[in-house]
């Protein structure tokens, strides 16, 4: 890829002189989709960021959010005043790392996750949890297989070594990521009012320092290289442009980067990440209006006779760009060496242009080979306008005949999309940190924020309740592929109500916009679906987006992606406890199993749904139940609080697979269910905003609920079978028979 001819133009009217190789070559970066966002901006519009608890919003490295004190964690995010939030931060961030994870699974999904943990340190935070989304081609597909197995490596190795708990996400798998899988990597941390740094230029004079491994080759062209279609070689050809790990050295640059922080040294800071030293210390002091001169033969380098286009655009890994005052710059290169990592005093911030020197080998002078004002270069992409084609939905066709009902709920049980993904979880260390409350395989984690707790002159109270961080991410790629803008906002919903599983309001949510193609206008249009459907859907949950990250081109040989809205989102609660998504079997014969809330309009629809993909047919996508003048985040809040009351035992959400995904997950060695439902639609279509409710006291859910309908689905019973009827049909299935079935890509990889 090169610097197109268009933008050759404005590049040379903006200079007045032909630009060097080395400016050509960071224009072409900078300027790329990946990075400046030029079909996907325009659109980015309609997403509200704004909150008494965002510190910092969208722009930097990551978000930053104030915690609730814990009397205030249960109160939705709209109820509460500014005095309701404490000192206490966390930041949020989301970014994908699509292209290289189908070039190299394992570096490709490492490096990821590495590049997601620099963005929290750059904001003065300390991590302390990831999440992944990640989309594969269909299971039986031994390449997707390959992607699959080998991505989960990748990052288990990289989050394991560097002691950060993956502690939730999702998985999919649909036909169309055979040529292009997504891995979507979000990373929460830890820091508070007095740590947090940003992404902005101080001042003239301040020193810019390099810090972290070396400075190879590997990575070029990265950000250029995730901005155009895949090719059908781009296994072998696009090699190169993936970057390289080393886990060590960023747990090593971890700990640098918190004694950095603890010493009130960094001014500002910026991974290296797309576009490499280029990339960071140009927006770096873009945002602070300023500019810099910068000494290339000065950067520590890991390989011999490097040219400037190199050491400037090389995505090696594990490096930072700092501010640091003048007076500084000794005690940062201690702590360096105190840490066993390169460091370079690199240049000066300024007051002019974007300068870059270089002499390279032998007793050659420096010469400019950059100078260009550093906003332009950041920020002087031109945008696109791209036509686009509203999408359709599918006309009601259902299959005739059904398929048998026990061969229908086996098929969506076992199915590789809603199935255990205890064979990727068991990988992570999701304990390390002694945070997490919540572990992966329910429907939210749940980290535990105890530095919010009431605190006495002794220190924590070991009793205190602080605050709870849940989590959740993830998206449908059946929903937003059948319908994307009502897609979108379902997994919007979705993921809002797995945080309300565990009794938890939403704070804030980032989102990875993942699409293919967008100057095919039918992409385009899918694309504009999505965004405008996750927009809405979290203005009305009074959920700010605070960030997130842009991924198009998704386009291979094997076509199109579809339309994919990760949502990550984030909510607390008072406490750490809550109620897991398994029956209590100390309480069959005296509780009762309920759903609170409804399904779609019109008794809903199988659009989108694990049923029709086995079954056949088609049908429109579920009308999402948000009555005119009701906001979708009073529903969350009524189903936060019933789960929240003390005689709900067990809770789960109502998502892929429907009814009888739910309660074939909620069935247990010892405590099974007896349930009866009307029909195929009701027992699979997948409208979210829904609990199945354990409850020992029917009527105080049904006053939690407010008004939101509650239906009596059956009675909870001590044999471990799932016996359900829909219609005249009954299928019984023990927690034996489920086990195995939700276990296929465990036994299938094994």
């Amino acid at each position: 890829m090169s610097l197109s001819d268009p933008d050759h133009e404005l590049v040379v009217g903006e200079l007045g002189r032909e630009p060097t190789a080395a400016e050509a070559a960071l224009f072409e970066n900078l300027w790329s989709e990946h990075c400046a966002y030029r079909s996907s901006r325009p659109l980015l519009s309609a997403f509200k960021s704004e909150g008494d608890q965002v510190v910092v919003g969208p722009g930097d490295d990551a978000a930053v959010l104030a915690l609730p004190e814990p009397d205030a964690a249960d109160v939705p995010a709209a109820d509460r005043s500014a005095d309701d939030y404490g000192d206490q931060y966390v930041t949020f961030g989301v970014e994908s790392h699509n292209h290289p994870s189908f070039v190299d699974p394992f570096d490709g999904a490492a490096t990821g996750v590495g590049g997601i943990v620099r963005d929290t340190m750059s904001m003065g935070a300390y991590p302390i949890a990831l999440l992944d989304s990640l989309y594969f081609g269909g299971f039986d597909r031994e390449r997707s297989r390959y992607l699959f197995e080998g991505v989960v490596e990748g990052i288990s190795h990289y989050g394991n070594c560097i002691g950060v708990p993956t502690v939730g996400g999702s998985v999919a798998f649909h036909d169309g990521y055979e040529g292009n899988p997504l891995v979507n990597v979000a990373c929460v941390g830890l820091t508070n009012e007095d740590r947090l740094v940003t992404a902005t230029a101080q001042e003239p004079g301040n020193k810019l320092l390099l810090v972290g491994n070396g400075t190879g080759r590997d990575g070029l062209g990265g950000a250029s290289f995730a901005s155009e279609d895949l090719a059908e070689d781009a296994e072998t050809e696009d090699r190169p442009a993936v970057q390289v790990g080393d886990p060590y050295a960023e747990k090593r640059l971890i700990e640098c980067n918190e004694a950095l922080v603890d010493e009130n040294l960094v001014l500002s800071a910026r991974d290296l990440g797309a576009a490499g030293l280029g990339g960071a210390s140009s927006e770096l002091v873009a945002k602070g209006g300023l500019g810099a001169r910068i000494d290339l033969d000065s950067v520590h380098q890991r390989e011999p006779k490097m040219n400037a286009m190199e050491i400037l655009l090389a995505e090696s890994q594990e490096r930072m760009c700092y501010e640091v005052a003048p007076e500084d710059v000794a005690r940062v290169e201690a702590l360096a060496d105190r840490f066993d990592l390169g460091c370079s005093v690199i240049g000066d911030v300024t007051d002019g242009n974007y300068v870059c020197e270089f002499a390279g080998d032998g007793d050659a002078e420096s010469e400019v080979v950059v100078d260009v004002d550093a906003e332009y270069l950041a920020d002087g992409a031109p945008m696109n306008d791209l036509p686009s084609e509203t999408p359709t939905q599918a006309e009601r066709d259902l299959p005739e005949p059904e398929p048998p009902l026990d061969e229908a709920v086996e098929a969506v049980v076992a199915a590789p999309s809603t199935a255990s993904k205890r064979w990727v979880y068991r990988q992570y260390d999701h304990e390390v940190g002694v945070r997490t409350a919540m572990k992966p395989g329910d429907d939210a984690a749940i980290m535990a924020i105890r530095e919010t707790a009431d605190s006495d002159a002794a220190g924590l109270d070991a009793d205190a309740q602080g605050v709870g961080l849940a989590l959740s991410s993830g998206a449908n790629p059946k929903w937003t592929e059948s319908a994307p803008y009502e897609g979108a906002r379902a997994v919007a919903l979705e993921n809002a109500t797995n945080l309300a599983a565990k009794g938890a309001v939403p704070l804030a949510a980032v989102d990875c916009l993942n699409g293919g193609n967008p100057e095919k206008p039918d992409v385009y249009g899918g694309f504009k679906g999505i965004v405008d459907g996750l927009a809405d859907a979290c203005d009305a949950l009074d959920t700010p987006v605070v960030g997130g990250n842009v991924s198009l081109y998704n386009d291979s040989v094997e076509g199109p992606i579809p339309p994919t809205p990760t949502l990550a989102l984030i909510g607390t609660r008072k406490g750490y406890d809550a109620p897991r998504a398994a029956l209590d079997a100390d309480a069959a014969g005296d509780s009762e199993l309920l759903v609170v809330g409804e399904g779609g309009a019109d008794r809903g629809a199988l659009g989108g749904s694990e049923y029709l993909e086995h079954a056949g047919g088609t049908d429109r996508f579920p009308t999402l139940p948000d009555a005119e003048g009701e906001r979708l985040a009073d529903r969350v809040a009524s189903l936060a609080a019933v789960a929240r009351h003390e005689s709900t035992l067990a809770t789960h959400d109502v998502s892929d697979g429907g009814l009888a995904v739910a309660l074939a997950e909620l069935v247990t060695d010892e405590a099974g269910a007896d349930v009866r439902l009307p029909d195929r639609i009701a027992a699979f279509e997948e409208t979210p905003g829904r609990l199945v409710v354990q409850t020992t006291d029917p009527e105080a859910v049904a006053d939690c609920a407010g008004e939101l309908p509650v239906f009596t689905l059956g009675e909870v019973t001590a044999d471990g079978t799932l016996s359900l009827s829909v219609g005249d049909e009954t299928v019984a299935i023990d927690a034996d028979a489920i086990r195995e079935r939700r276990g296929v890509i465990e036994r299938e990889l094994a």
